[in-house]
């Protein structure tokens, strides 16, 4: 649509919002929630036209006379988890399933070489995992690499090196994106050659009931540092109408929001390896039980409660303010 259009289409329902004020709620929020769709739309297509300050002057005032002086009904900390968090993530839905399909697209490569070639699977795993892993198959014991060692020790370890790895995803990012891409791929390939190796020996299905009771969580966050990462290299490659250094902070912000929020379920992951793995002969359906809430969390929490809010008209600003679609709506 040409500008000129744009303005005409809407400048007669512009001028009612600025020239007639209301005081109800629910219209204020209708009004500010059309502003946004407005703006979004200018800024798509007139980002540099003065039509995108207008609408924008028109928004922010808006906003300040709805929440001037109001109390906030919720906490900040609950604030940032019930709403801000979830709707980061509808923003970029895109780029996560971009990294998910990057990431997925490496196992297989790392699965499909193992299965043609052992030496890959010594090149990557190295000698010594692969005859330790072996031996314990050999024995009976297939994940026995899970039993050795304290609990306490190997929660530590596990959950200092998976923070270090996803915070390598995420830093990494500002290298225009390629060192967070190696890092998936890196990571990628090492768990498609993992998975296959016990395929190899017949031991597929033991060994997800097994490994995804913490890899679950584990490759999730992973993925989702890796996100974080790319998002963080698009806010430099493609700015929009920010400046490159201004849309860079705030990809970072952005991001680094992310990762806080990923080291919790790092640690989560971190005590189900060092001290629920361990016990391989547990009950199929205790297994299937921890598989099914883990991956439960991470799909309602990242894709399906975001699409949610935002289906309920629940937005956030350029800001990074939390719009609620009325003062007498309820999310439920």
């Amino acid at each position: 649509m040409r500008e000129s259009l744009f303005i005409k289409k809407n400048l007669s329902r512009w001028k009612k919002y600025q020239e007639e004020p209301t005081d109800d709620p629910d219209e204020m929020a209708e009004r500010f929630v059309s502003l946004l769709d407005d703006l979004s739309y200018a800024k798509t297509f007139y980002s540099f036209s003065k039509v995108t300050r207008y609408i924008n002057g028109l928004a922010a005032d808006i906003y300040n006379r709805i929440y001037k002086n109001k109390k906030e009904e919720v906490g900040r900390f609950q604030l940032f988890f019930k709403y801000e968090l979830p709707l980061l993530f509808r923003a970029h839905h895109k780029l996560l399933l971009f990294t998910l399909v990057f990431f997925l697209i490496c196992c297989l490569m790392g699965a499909f070489s193992a299965v043609h070639d052992e030496t890959f699977v010594r090149g990557v795993l190295g000698d010594e995992y692969v005859n330790m892993t072996e031996q314990n198959i050999a024995t009976g014991d297939p994940f026995g690499v899970y039993k050795d060692g304290n609990e306490l020790l190997m929660f530590l370890r596990i959950a200092f090196n998976n923070i270090v790895v996803s915070f390598y995803c995420f830093v990494y990012g500002i290298f225009m994106g390629i060192g967070t891409l190696y890092m998936l791929f890196k990571n990628g390939i090492m768990l498609g050659v993992f998975q296959q190796l016990f395929f190899e020996h017949h031991l597929g299905g033991q060994s997800i009931l097994v490994i995804w009771i913490h890899g679950t969580l584990e490759i999730s966050s992973i993925i989702i540092s890796g996100c974080a990462g790319l998002l963080l290299a698009k806010s430099f490659l493609f700015p929009g109408p920010e400046k490159r250094l201004d849309a860079l902070i705030n990809g970072a912000k952005d991001g680094i929001k992310i990762m806080v929020t990923l080291i919790p379920i790092f640690l989560i992951a971190a005590f189900l390896e060092g001290f629920i793995t361990r016990h391989t002969d547990m009950p199929i359906w205790l297994s299937i039980l921890i598989l099914l809430v883990s991956l439960v969390f991470i799909v309602g929490y990242f894709i399906v409660y975001p699409n949610y809010l935002h289906k309920k008209g629940v937005r956030l600003t350029d800001e990074r303010k939390v719009i609620l679609p009325s003062s007498k709506s309820k999310l439920a």
